[in-house]
């Protein structure tokens, strides 16, 4: 049985239509967004404090974003997303254009 995603951090919703979804998000050093993927929409991550940590596979690469950066992660490449180092990151999460759908993933055991 698959458990229940609960959103990590602190989520402070700026919009949510049926096809686009705009969260301010603030997560703490070992908090993450666990890797998953998304089949429809892209997320854009646009860094507004700290450094955002944004690890991705198929193939593996990381990115580190400071305040002002950003980067999109394109559908069906899974993703997980972390503060960098021992401080908090604050990112505005922008999520779409299309349904939103969640696909958790493995690391260990997806094979893209």
């Amino acid at each position: 049985m698959t458990e229940a995603y609960v959103r990590a951090g602190k989520v402070n919703w700026i919009a949510k239509g049926s096809d686009v979804g705009v969260q301010e998000r603030t997560l703490e050093p070992g908090q993450a967004i666990p890797w998953h993927y998304h089949t429809v929409i892209t997320d854009t991550t646009y860094c507004i404090e700290g450094t955002v940590q944004i690890e991705m596979l198929g193939p593996p690469e990381r990115v580190l974003l400071a305040p002002g950066q950003s980067h999109a992660v394109p559908t069906n490449r899974p993703h997980k997303i972390t503060p960098h180092g021992d401080r908090p990151c604050r990112f505005l999460l922008v999520q779409g254009v299309g349904k939103y759908d969640r696909q958790p993933v493995d690391p260990e055991t997806w094979h893209g």
